[in-house]
């Protein structure tokens, strides 16, 4: 039986998930609506990727018996109203990333997922890619030895609306912290760090540049930082007493882990039908293809993004703006 998607929201990041999708086989896989906040966009959207039902009210995938999953790919600040619309319908929900705006609005996604016994992901897709699991197997082999210290930066010179508007949900901790703070969370294996963060906000009060140090038990730190005024390295250094492991450019997404034993590579897969907007997202079909071994596993949270280490990943956030002055109206 295939895995049947609702792609909510007909977006750049949307048609990268999509695209992506229709690199596995049919017979896993299958999407069956899409919904937008203009029909037209909707069915140009649907046109494009060969799915057969066109919404213009996000409340229809609610609806729509035929789907399994919904796709949240529509901005940051609609992210809780929509993904509790789907999960108080039944459908299991992955939510484009942050899950929400704050620490207060994911626990009340995460506690009405979880009351609803119902799947629910933030689409941390890194976690899902090939090298992201090499990383996991030499961290765990010793092959560094003990890990000390994550340096990781996330920096693009990005002059988008989303990126600088507040009641867009923009700033840069949200949008590409959050990726930093999921490496060092995944090193450090989910421990709550004490977050110390400085940086510099916008005209319209949102976060252009963070410099943040996690600090954790037993001599461990993470450095990390963020831009969108200027292209940082963009690579996750993971430091250990025996040597370092390096996630390249683009640290997100990447294709190689630099070990103390040379390079492993792992090409993006190919066979997506339209070219994508975003780097190597081909790779997004590793994050569909591991919500629907969730899926049929029975599983409510998947076991590479739990929603306890979404919550911990929340409250960095939320410390690290608040630290340097940003406030959302959602706070």
């Amino acid at each position: 039986m295939a895995t049947k998607w609702g792609i909510a929201s007909a977006g750049l990041i949307s048609h990268d998930f999509t695209n992506a999708i229709g690199i596995h086989p049919s017979s896993d896989h299958q999407v069956v609506a899409v919904a937008a906040r203009k029909l037209e966009d909707a069915k140009e959207f649907a046109a494009k990727h060969g799915i057969e039902k066109a919404y213009s009210d996000y409340e229809d995938l609610a609806k729509d018996a035929d789907i399994d999953v919904i796709y949240i790919g529509a901005i940051n600040t609609v992210h809780l109203e929509m993904a509790k619309m789907y999960l108080n319908a039944g459908k299991a929900v992955i939510c484009e990333k942050p899950l929400c705006m704050n620490v207060k609005e994911t626990k009340e996604l995460v506690e009405l997922a979880r009351s609803k016994k119902v799947f629910l992901m933030e689409a941390v897709w890194s976690r899902c890619l090939p090298a992201y699991q090499a990383l996991r197997d030499e961290i765990a082999a010793g092959t560094i030895g003990e890990v000390k210290q994550v340096i990781a930066t996330f920096g693009e010179i990005i002059d988008v609306p989303r990126m600088h508007k507040k009641d867009l949900g923009g700033g840069t901790i949200l949008d590409l912290g959050i990726y930093t703070i999921q490496v060092a969370q995944m090193v450090f294996a989910g421990e709550t760090p004490t977050v110390v963060a400085g940086g510099h906000v916008g005209e319209d009060g949102v976060d252009e540049s963070t410099s943040t140090t996690l600090t954790y038990r037993n001599g461990r730190t993470a450095t990390l930082v963020t831009h969108s005024r200027v292209k940082l390295p963009n690579e996750a250094i993971i430091v250990g007493t025996k040597g370092t492991l390096t996630l390249p450019y683009p640290m997100w997404t990447p294709t190689q882990l630099h070990t103390p034993n040379g390079a492993k590579n792992f090409p993006v897969p190919s066979g997506a039908k339209h070219s994508f907007n975003f780097n190597n997202s081909a790779n997004m079909s590793y994050e569909s293809q591991h919500v629907r071994e969730c899926l049929l596993a029975g599983k409510t949270e998947s076991p590479l993004v739990s929603l306890d280490e979404t919550l911990t990943m929340a409250s960095i956030m939320e410390q690290v703006r608040k630290q340097i002055g940003v406030v959302y109206n959602q706070d």
